[in-house]
């Protein structure tokens, strides 16, 4: 976690909360007392009107307010549905990361419009999601975002099994399933492949560089020529 991130989280705990000891952010934020007291001292000495003590616990003065975003009931609605079908679809890290996002936006938006978070009443159930989708999610965005080239065990449509080395480029959601698209190493050219069909996946320990043949734009380039 950015710190920049850990102090934001600490304003919210301290705001929902009455009396906060440094240990019990610190568990929460996985990171050692020492750090907690650090955090504490520059949010009151940046203004923050923290009051309290090591050893004693802090607390929020009720004045503190973050300045209120400025969304609309339907954008509300709109990043609530799209954390819900993360969180029903994704994978465990970016589930995670949409409900830390939706606690960020509940925490400054004004009363009036905090409920509108939980009375959208468009949902994406779960219980026909399989997991086998995400067992790999993780793993395939992590490379993407780290551009580094991935091995993986993959079971084709007709049962064959096959081991590819790939570019990751991008994950595309098609309403049940995941797939990657990716530079086979193997065949030389793009290939999509389905999320919940790899058997087997690993993040090799090398770097690879989009150009202007390799790339996601090219890759959108390769489906528009073959497609449109």
């Amino acid at each position: 976690m950015r710190r920049a991130d850990r102090l934001f989280q600490i304003i919210q705990y301290l705001r929902k909360r009455n009396l906060t000891t440094a240990r019990w952010l610190a568990e929460r934020l996985e990171v050692s007392d020492r750090t907690i007291y650090r955090d504490i001292q520059d949010l009151m000495c940046s203004g923050v009107p923290i009051d309290g003590e090591a050893g004693m616990g802090y607390i929020l003065r009720g004045e503190f307010e973050i300045p209120p975003l400025m969304f609309n009931r339907e954008e509300i609605e709109a990043l609530t549905v799209g954390a819900r079908m993360i969180r029903a679809w994704g994978g465990g890290k970016l589930s995670f990361s949409a409900q830390q996002a939706l606690d960020k936006i509940e925490s400054v938006l004004p009363q009036e419009l905090r409920k509108e978070l939980d009375s959208s009443r468009i949902f994406v159930p779960a219980f026909h999601n399989d997991r086998a989708p995400k067992l790999y999610m993780d793993e395939v965005h992590l490379a993407i975002n780290q551009r580094k080239i991935i091995r993986i065990n993959y079971t084709r449509k007709d049962g064959q099994q096959s081991e590819r080395e790939l570019f990751p480029l991008g994950l595309f959601f098609w309403g049940h399933v995941w797939t990657l698209a990716a530079w086979c190493l193997l065949r030389e050219e793009y290939r999509s492949f389905r999320v919940d069909r790899i058997q087997a996946l690993e993040i090799l320990n090398q770097i690879f560089h989009e150009n202007e043949t390799v790339s996601l734009n090219a890759f959108f380039e390769h489906i528009e020529t073959s497609y449109g």
